[in-house]
């Protein structure tokens, strides 16, 4: 009997996996704008290099399927090519013994149809598509394309008003992104190839922090225009269209059907996460542009849609959606089941709900679901669950808030859909029964859940609240003349509304109501290109200058460095009341993270023609 080893057969392995950590940092930054078919080549190649060899269609099969890419991506493929690569692949993805052949072939069939487009523009016109450029993944992710790199510098440099008025030139609402803003523009930053993606949403929360929005001053307004433009709708989309209209000298009437502006950052994210009074700062701000007058609890009907159409030059529609989905199960309208749209709403207006002694438990695992479970814990809830028919890792709520709610002690109960409410003689609800539930087949990118061959479970509770979605109060305007597709607005590429005979003149729609439930920034975004293209309709073509420089870029620092964070006020304190819960950066902490940026606008495609998306 020979000797055993600990030691491991590569001899190679250890050292490997640190490589291998690293060639996952790089695909995980692979930059926004890059050609699909050089990507598809590059995991190719991978597959190429991970094969064992056993099997000849992995073996062989993606060498030769690489070599095929590699010639379409030179541009000296045909079309007769690129159907050989197809079967090719087909074969491959049919005969091979692993996973490793299979993958590789299963993903590239999925790209060459999603990007089918690209493929045939490297046989026919032998480039790729109009737009295929890398662009600065922080401009780029972020839906309206802040200038990151530029406010960045000016908050090492201590500029904070002019980082403030940095952000504002492409986004009104700089505060309340900084505190909740689900920050795209992190996710391909290319420091994560030395270490981890920079902080960009702490360092704007260092910079409005230490200058308040209302603080620095405001671009002047163009020259008076005389046109009059009514936006429907005072959150997010609403405001930012305003906001920039009336830089571009229009006046803008404000149609707001509650009893403040914000939209759903007031009525839909608790004052822990977005202190009213910071959001305030924002909308200050947004007014002293002036040419905005505001409307509040004006609600438009199908009847004042159709007279703003006549009275107004241009209308904007951003209503949002914030009409509470329910339940379609026994109980479902006992007393104790609220809508999470409906309380969080109430909330906005200052109207707490009061929930000691109380059993909570609260449906859905989203971001509102994260708001609903954290906020009946600070209204004194003994107990709080969050019921939820997938697991953990599916919740598309941020991990940040899943980790904080965990932290103030909700229990999160997974794989349990609900079944029925269960009530008592007088109707009010005494528990939620669930049907306990096993992960499955993966759809749509997310792993479905089916039914368990396991007995149902009741879930003792006095209050429920269901957040599995928002609806959009779409039809005044339906009536009206605009059509919607399951309640949203269908639109364009550049938002203007849709009617029975094509585009409605002078009709643009943006935000929630348009793409359905989505982020603030999102919102901003739409808000942003809106107001750009009804001053197009208009007839101008006005360009905005925040009237800020951008401080020139040092050498990169490209020794690792610590990604620094935001911490939060201890569980057990922040949990007994509404304050606000994160901590500031100091100083010493923005400059380092400040330093970490690798100005990809000056030093990457940033510095090349088409490297960049930016609006003037």
């Amino acid at each position: 009997m020979t000797k055993l080893s600990i030691a491991p057969k590569g001899s190679s392995d250890a050292s490997y996996a640190a490589e291998l950590e690293a060639f996952a940092r790089r695909i995980s930054t692979t930059p926004p704008g890059a050609c699909p078919v050089a990507a598809q080549l590059s995991m190719l190649e991978t597959g190429a290099a991970q094969t064992c060899g056993k099997c000849v269609p992995c073996r062989d099969g993606l060498p030769q399927l690489a070599s095929l890419v590699r010639s379409i991506l030179d541009c000296k493929a045909t079309a007769a090519d690129l159907d050989r690569a197809r079967v090719l692949a087909e074969m491959i993805r049919d005969a091979s013994d692993c996973a490793i052949g299979y993958e590789a072939a299963v993903q590239f069939l999925a790209g060459l149809k999603a990007h089918a487009d690209e493929y045939a523009s490297h046989i026919e016109n032998r480039a790729c598509t109009e737009g295929t450029e890398q662009k600065v993944p922080c401009e780029a992710l972020c839906p309206a394309h802040v200038n990151v790199p530029a406010y960045i510098a000016l908050v090492a440099a201590g500029d904070y008003a002019g980082a403030v008025n940095m952000v504002r030139k492409d986004n009104p609402l700089p505060t309340a992104c900084a505190l909740v803003c689900e920050h795209p523009c992190e996710r391909r930053c290319r420091r994560g190839l030395l270490d981890a993606p920079i902080n960009i949403r702490g360092i704007k929360k260092f910079a409005v922090d230490s200058c308040a929005a209302d603080k620095a001053p405001v671009p002047e307004r163009s020259a008076q225009t005389n046109r009059r433009i009514a936006v429907i709708g005072g959150g997010p989309s609403g405001l930012t269209c305003a906001y920039f209209l009336s830089l571009m000298g229009h006046d803008v009437v404000i149609f707001e059907a509650r009893k403040h502006l914000g939209g759903m950052l007031r009525y839909g994210i608790p004052a822990y996460r977005l202190p009213r009074e910071r959001l305030d700062e924002d909308i200050n701000a947004i007014l002293a542009v002036g040419g905005i007058e505001v409307r509040l609890e004006t609600k438009v009907d199908t009847q004042a849609m159709a007279e703003l159409q006549n009275e107004f030059d241009a209308v904007y529609v951003a209503i949002g959606a914030q009409k509470g989905k329910g339940l379609r199960i026994d109980g479902a309208k006992a007393e104790g089941v609220i809508s999470a749209v409906d309380l969080l709403g109430r909330i906005g207006d200052g109207d707490y709900p009061d929930f000691a002694g109380k059993r909570v438990a609260v449906i859905g695992g989203g971001n509102v679901a994260m708001d609903c479970v954290r906020t009946a814990v600070r209204a004194g809830a003994d107990e709080v669950s969050c019921v939820y028919r997938r697991r953990v890792a599916d919740m598309t709520a941020l991990d940040a808030e899943i980790e904080s709610a965990i932290a103030e002690g909700v229990e999160m109960i997974t794989l349990e859909s609900p079944d029925s409410i269960e009530t008592n003689e007088a109707g009010q609800v005494v528990a939620l029964i669930t049907q306990p539930q096993m992960i499955s087949a993966v759809k749509g990118g997310r792993p479905s859940a089916k039914a368990a061959d396991k007995p149902k479970r009741r879930i003792e509770a006095d209050v429920i609240l269901v957040a599995v979605g928002q609806g959009i109060e779409s039809q005044p305007f339906e009536d009206a003349g605009m059509l919607a597709e399951w309640g949203e607005f269908k639109a364009n590429e550049f938002l203007e509304a849709q009617g029975e005979n094509g585009t409605l003149a002078g009709v643009f729609v943006g935000g929630d109501c348009q793409t359905g439930p989505a982020t603030a920034i999102k919102a901003i975004g739409a808000g942003k290109v809106a107001a750009r293209n009804i001053d197009e309709y208009l007839g101008y073509h006005h360009t905005l200058d925040c009237g800020v420089d951008v401080p020139a870029p040092a050498p990169n620092d490209r020794a690792p460095k610590g990604r620094v964070e935001i911490s939060e006020r201890p569980a057990r304190e922040r949990k007994h009341d509404f304050a606000y819960v994160e901590m500031p950066m100091s100083r010493e902490e923005a400059v380092q993270e400040c330093g970490r940026c690798l100005r990809c606008d000056h030093f990457g495609c940033g510095a090349l023609e088409g490297g960049r998306i930016q609006y003037v």
